[in-house]
């Protein structure tokens, strides 16, 4: 993620990473195969483990879908004539690392610019919600009550 500095868990269950993903390659947002390579691998790369998963293909072009995984889930909807993603990538326990998947799935679609807001779920979390911006700095972390 390019150097900035990525969230602390602060309390809670599991982090939840709400991501815009904009300028992304067509092609890959298109692809059943390839959303569906990239959205397991990012499970892979968090430390989860997999469940299950379902994608669909929209006409004339478009992609939703999940993946299911023991520590929650992660979750794409595409528009490829825009070369835009958004996904949720949520992952509880301190063995897992969203960002990582989240690396992933940059990689993958070629997102050139990205909005990130991350939630600390769950109790001993109330205080922490992070922002980052397109262009990668933190923007804003709040205590949210």
């Amino acid at each position: 993620m390019g150097g900035r500095a990525r969230g602390v868990r602060r309390g809670g269950v599991g982090r939840h990473l709400i991501v815009e993903m904009y300028e992304c390659d067509p092609l890959a947002l298109d692809s059943v195969e390839a959303v569906k390579t990239a959205l397991l691998d990012a499970a892979v790369a968090s430390n989860s483990t997999v469940i299950g998963y379902e994608f669909y293909r929209f006409k004339p072009h478009g992609i939703s879908g999940y993946v299911l995984i023991a520590e929650s889930h992660i979750s794409i909807h595409t528009w490829p004539e825009l070369g835009y993603a958004a996904v949720d990538v949520f992952t509880c326990g301190e063995h897992t690392d969203p960002w990582k998947g989240l690396d992933m799935l940059k990689e993958r679609f070629k997102a050139r610019k990205m909005t990130i807001l991350e939630i600390v779920r769950g109790i001993g979390a109330e205080d922490y919600v992070g922002y980052w911006s397109p262009a990668g700095a933190l923007t804003g972390a709040r205590a949210v009550r």
